[in-house]
């Protein structure tokens, strides 16, 4: 019987070489289009595989469901994923790859510099300047790296500045926080049910809430300003994903507007780190700041 009810693709994969011929086929058919398996009827499994309608019926027993019906579920839960997960795919020319990714990040650039609104940038920047505490939520993949990215450019500007990549101290942050406090939250996705539970408990409290983050989701949905980020994934699944560059992109827009609002403080601040980092490192005078 199987122990794996969670990824029956997996299993199917590890398992064909002890199934019998039979049951080898079935296997077969299913791993060669699992989304049009999971549509598939008895008898239409059965002819794809070239066994009986009755083979089809201990095959599904055999993987530990009670009937077809829920072997058909499972492989639709697996199909969920999407095709670009599940069927092989061929690298392109290494000159066509680099070419390619240039353009994909371009292209993410382009797209998502025309969802910012700047009314909404300024307005969030005008919150962040005002924040007596700003905690930035970010978890998994670059939401995480993206955190600390954003709290290094703030804190660069004397905001006070916290970022957590934790879920569970985010809501205990959350918890602590008042109207005075602003949550600044990253999510690709939008829908990463640690960051939106930490933003429900910070609402509760009067925090405000910004989110760099997909418009129309749940953490979309409770941000009090939105920069809204825009995916657009293609079907190669080995490239990093471009959508990073439209967080950055918000990001960078973001901080830059935040330093605007306090020019000339700001611009000291600036200079104070420049100088101290030199004096430590060395360097010339067109080093980034702070790398």
């Amino acid at each position: 019987m199987s122990q794996n009810t969670f990824d029956i693709v997996y299993e199917l994969r590890q398992r064909l070489h002890e199934f019998s011929p039979v049951e080898a086929r079935i296997a077969n058919a299913i791993l060669a289009d699992v989304d049009a398996a999971a549509q598939y009827g008895v008898s239409e499994l059965a002819e794809r595989a070239e066994v009986s309608a009755a083979a089809i019926s201990r095959f599904a027993k055999a993987l530990g469901c009670e009937h077809v019906r829920e072997l058909r579920a499972r492989l639709a839960s697996a199909s969920a994923v999407g095709k670009r997960f599940l069927e092989q795919q061929n690298a392109p020319p290494v000159s066509a790859l680099y070419a390619q990714i240039c353009d994909d990040i371009q292209e993410s650039l382009r797209h998502n510099i025309a969802n910012l609104k700047e009314d909404v940038v300024q307005a969030l920047a005008d919150a962040l300047c005002s924040a007596r505490m700003i905690h930035i939520f970010g978890l998994g993949g670059c939401s995480t790296v993206f955190a600390q990215e954003l709290q290094s450019r703030l804190v660069r500007f004397g905001r006070p500045v916290s970022a957590c990549s934790d879920a569970l101290m985010m809501k205990i942050i959350a918890a602590t926080l008042g109207p005075d406090d602003l949550v600044l939250a990253l999510s690709v996705s939008g829908i990463t049910p640690e960051i939106v539970s930490a933003v429900d408990i910070a609402r509760t409290y009067g925090a405000r809430v910004g989110a760099i983050t997909q418009a129309d989701t749940a953490l979309a949905e409770r941000s009090d300003w939105l920069l809204p980020i825009q995916i657009e994934e293609t079907d190669f699944v080995f490239k990093p994903s471009a959508s990073r560059y439209a967080m950055m992109l918000a990001i960078d827009v973001l901080s830059t507007t935040t330093a605007l609002n306090g020019a000339n403080a700001n611009h000291e601040h600036l200079r104070r780190i420049k100088l101290a980092l030199d004096r430590h490192r060395g360097g010339d005078s067109r080093l980034p700041l702070g790398d």
